[in-house]
């Protein structure tokens, strides 16, 4: 059984899958992707460009001709490993271009890598472009260089992220994000539509809905309406959105929602079945002032019954969120309203990391900072707290039958996840006996029989 709890850091991305060959004498550019899932499809769209110019995608330092490192800077120790990947890549290969959200601070990087080819910030795909065409000049062969209608996927194929925005409007005062990435800007609805359509044709069975604020998409746009090609037209607001995608046969699942009022649209969709019961919500904190020193709303109450409202309309709604400990000011008091909530919220997915000063926020002059010491004994209680509730309510469906999606199958059985589980950060469901079938992307109904603290074991039904 799993003994650890799933690492829920939101700078930290899933691992990158590679799956394309070289032909002889084409130039190969490899990626090192580091951050959040929405790193990962910055990463994706400068392979697809690179890969439309007729390079090919190196899994490995040896087999490329200069490697992207794109970074991440949404912690301190975020930063360190980037900066530790740029100079793995330095070392393994020596041509290493830096991108992402640390490329915002070009000196910093220069300072510890002063050998890397160039520094771009997020977002900067014709400076990555120019830099790879300046270190390896592209060789381009019309008849062969063909592209798949997805583009460059670093995901499995029966799953992908579906970036719906950039940027944030929220000024959280431990948050860069908004610097780094600037305020809201919100792809047009027929353009998201557009790229989820080509996904499903070409066999993704899940789509993963990613931005900074989700629940905010289209406020910057006025929730215009905008037509498709052949005429459609879809309107800028999470909840056409969500119900646009839903329409597609594919399983939806959304992060990163915000619970602003009208989130509640969202949850008769997920009872319908249009999208997965399955809400992200980053609740940081419980206690008021401790969210008001956060800039973060401060109607932890509310939010219990607003809670409560969505599970009486989809009770198998399961709410997967990442809390704070030891921010600055957290009195013990604080904390200990933080577990209360907690207990009475019964969360069915919970992360929590410890507070980090981050070069630039607004949270490194608070007052009043916590000890090390004092932010490691609330995490170990936090997470105590967390793991009690997970298994509470992983034991409860032993006896239930559930669809899970195949993630992945070996020869000793197969991995998959419950509409209450995405890829990477939450837990799994295991089929040890009759799984030679399956295969990754199918989508099968199973009885559970046996349950841990984050993860489930079941038998095939179908």
């Amino acid at each position: 059984m799993t003994q650890n709890p799933p690492d829920l850091r939101p700078d930290i991305a899933p691992s990158p899958v590679f799956d394309t060959q070289a032909r002889p004498g084409q130039p190969r550019i490899g990626m090192v992707s580091l951050g959040c899932p929405k790193a990962l499809v910055d990463s994706e769209r400068i392979l697809t460009r690179l890969r439309a110019e007729g390079y090919a995608i190196s899994p490995d330092y040896q087999g490329a001709d200069a490697v992207i490192v794109n970074t991440c800077g949404f912690l301190d120790s975020a930063k360190a490993e980037s900066l530790e990947a740029i100079g793995e890549a330095l070392r393994e290969n020596g041509r290493v271009i830096v991108t992402g959200c640390l490329g915002a601070e070009p000196e910093y990087i220069t300072g510890a890598h002063p050998s890397v080819l160039a520094v771009t910030g997020p977002h900067q795909y014709e400076q990555v472009l120019d830099a790879v065409h300046a270190a390896v000049p592209p060789a381009p062969n019309p008849f062969v260089d063909l592209l798949p209608a997805t583009g460059v996927k670093l995901t499995p194929r029966h799953y992908s992220y579906l970036k719906i925005s950039e940027g944030c409007n929220h000024k959280c005062r431990f948050c860069i994000i908004p610097d780094m990435r600037g305020r809201l800007v919100s792809r047009p609805a027929h353009a998201v539509m557009r790229e989820a359509e080509r996904l499903v044709e070409a066999g993704v069975r899940e789509l993963l809905v990613i931005s900074q604020d989700t629940s905010a998409y289209g406020v910057d746009l006025k929730h215009a309406v905008s037509a498709g090609r052949d005429g459609r037209e879809f309107r800028a607001h999470v909840t056409d959105l969500a119900r646009d995608l839903g329409s597609l046969g594919a399983w939806v699942r959304l992060h990163y929602v915000y619970p602003y009022p009208h989130v509640r649209d969202l949850i008769p969709l997920m009872a319908e079945g249009l999208v997965l019961p399955y809400l992200d919500i980053p609740f940081q904190h419980a206690h008021p002032d401790t969210l008001r020193r956060m800039a973060r709303p401060a109607a932890a109450a509310r939010t219990l019954d607003e809670i409560a409202a969505w599970r009486a309309i989809c009770p198998d709604l399961a709410i997967r969120s990442t809390f704070i400990v030891g921010f600055p000011g957290e009195t013990e008091e604080e904390f200990q309203t933080l577990l209360d909530w907690l207990e009475e919220a019964q969360l069915d997915r919970v992360g929590c990391f410890k507070y980090e000063n981050v070069e630039g926020a607004r949270a490194n002059d608070l007052p009043d900072h916590v000890p090390e010491e004092v932010k490691q004994d609330r995490w170990e209680r936090f997470m105590e707290k967390a793991q009690a509730i997970s298994a509470a309510k992983l034991a409860r469906k032993v006896g239930q039958t559930l669809d899970v999606i195949v993630d992945e199958v070996d020869d000793e059985g197969a991995t998959c996840r419950t509409k209450a589980d995405a890829p990477e950060i939450d837990g799994n469901l295991f089929i040890d006996e009759d799984f030679t079938g399956l295969k990754p992307g199918d989508i099968v109904t199973v009885e559970v029989e046996e349950a841990g603290e984050y993860d489930l074991w079941g038998r095939l039904v179908r």
